[in-house]
């Protein structure tokens, strides 16, 4: 999702260039993921499937990154960038709810990732997409290899803790980080535009 992301603010930003307005990757990130601030709840009616591989809870063999709308949708920027980030949550909302029907309930979702640099946005539709409270560390910004860092860190050092203990008295003790509660207006939309994902799917 994060990557199909970056294909679309590269494709901004070689339109900025075009015209005369040079910004950095970051201006571009920061001017797109603003915008869908702006969008309607449930994006307007505009699906965004960013699998650039195979996705097993979605049943797809192989990505096929895939824009769709409907004739009569609101295609804004806010909108469209609005159903960009909630694409790249749907396979994570989809296997937390399964893993709520099991019982599974979290407190508080730690985020973290390139996305979450631009601050207020990824975190306030991660919240939605799982209805649960999400945390953005000043770490946020590592990506995925500095959580591949704290799992071998784990391994090392977890002394037979849970990972919970682990994150909770190594990693996060130390480190400021801000909570988002999910907006019930956010999450309202946010399932609208998970149903047509899943009704999508066949696409």
């Amino acid at each position: 999702g994060a990557s199909e992301l970056g294909s679309w603010a590269d494709l901004f930003g070689e339109f900025a260039n075009r015209i005369g307005a040079k910004a950095s990757s970051d201006a571009v990130f920061a001017a797109l993921l603003g915008a869908a601030l702006a969008g309607e709840p449930d994006a307007g009616g505009i699906l965004a499937y960013n699998t650039l591989a195979g996705e097993p809870v979605t049943g797809l063999e192989e990505g096929r990154p895939l824009l769709v709308r409907t004739p009569g949708s609101a295609f804004t920027l806010a909108n469209f960038m609005r159903a960009q980030v909630y694409g790249m949550f749907a396979a994570l909302s989809l296997g937390m709810a399964t893993l709520a029907e099991e019982g599974v309930q979290l407190d508080t979702m730690y985020a973290h990732g390139g996305v979450f640099r631009t601050a207020g946005v990824a975190q306030r539709f991660l919240a939605a997409a799982i209805d649960t409270p999400v945390a953005v560390a000043t770490t946020a910004s590592e990506g995925g290899a500095w959580g591949i860092a704290v799992l071998a860190s784990y391994l090392v050092d977890g002394r037979g803790r849970s990972l919970e203990a682990f994150l909770s008295d190594d990693v996060f003790d130390a480190v400021e980080a801000e909570t988002v509660e999910p907006n019930p207006q956010d999450t309202a939309g946010y399932r609208t535009y998970l149903n047509r994902y899943q009704a999508g799917l066949a696409a």
